[in-house]
C-alpha cells in the first residue's frame, strides 16, 4: 500500500515521537511504501484562500512553499495518516496548515452528498484516512471532538473509510502496539 504520513507533532513530544517510530516500524513490517512528511521541518506558507489552485493553476498552489508536494502525495496515496497532538479537539497548527493546502485536490464546484453540500472531487481516486492523536492524559471531550473532526474531513477527502485512534503516554507504554495494529488492520481491510 502507498501511504502518505503527515507528522504534525511538535519537537520534544516524547509520546508523539515514540508513536511515530512505532508507526514507521509497523508500516515497514507490513511492506507498505511510506512517504513521510515531518511538517515542523518543512516551511509551508499559510493558505491565503486566493483560489489560485482552483482557477489559475488548477491542482497546484500558486504560493511558493505552498505545500503542493504534500497535496500531491496525499492524492497519489491509498492511505493518508495524520499524526498530531490533539489541541482542543483539533489538529496541531502545523498539520492544519498542511491540510489547508489540500483544498487544491477538490474543485470549486458543489454537489450534494448524502443531503449535504460538498465540493466536487478533482480526481477519481482518493486515499482512505487514518488519524492518530496524542493527548497528555485521557480527555473524553477532546477525543470526541477529534473523532468528529476526522469524520467530517474524511467526507471532504472523499475517503471510502476512515479510522481514529488517540494515545496517551500511559497507553504508549501499555498496549499502543495492539491498538495501532488494530487500526492498521482495519485500514488494510477497507
Amino acid at each position: 500500500m502507498n501511504v502518505t504520513l503527515l507528522n504534525g507533532t511538535l519537537a520534544g513530544d516524547a509520546t508523539a515521537e515514540a508513536l511515530y517510530d512505532l508507526l514507521l516500524t509497523e508500516l515497514a513490517a507490513r511492506g507498505h511504501t511510506v512517504t513521510p512528511f515531518v511538517l515542523r521541518d518543512i516551511e509551508i506558507t499559510p493558505c491565503t484562500g486566493c483560489f489560485g489552485c482552483w482557477m489559475r493553476t488548477p491542482g497546484r498552489c500558486v504560493v511558493p512553499k505552498g505545500g503542493h508536494e504534500i497535496a500531491e502525495a496525499v492524492v497519489r496515496s491509498e492511505l493518508t495518516i495524520l499524526l498530531t497532538p490533539i489541541t482542543f479537539g483539533g489538529y496541531s497548527s502545523e498539520l492544519k496548515k498542511a491540510l489547508d493546502h489540500t483544498i487544491m485536490n477538490i474543485l470549486p464546484f458543489f454537489t450534494k452528498v448524502a443531503g449535504e453540500t460538498h465540493h466536487v472531487p478533482r480526481y477519481e481516486e482518493h486515499p482512505n484516512l487514518l488519524a492518530l492523536g496524542v493527548l497528555p492524559a485521557p480527555d473524553a471531550e477532546s477525543e470526541r471532538i477529534f473523532r468528529a473532526l476526522v469524520e467530517r474531513n474524511s467526507l471532504n477527502f472523499y475517503a471510502e473509510t476512515h479510522a481514529v485512534g488517540s494515545f496517551t503516554p500511559a497507553q504508549l507504554e501499555n498496549g499502543a502496539r495492539a491498538e495501532l495494529t488494530r487500526l492498521l488492520d482495519h485500514m488494510e481491510a477497507a
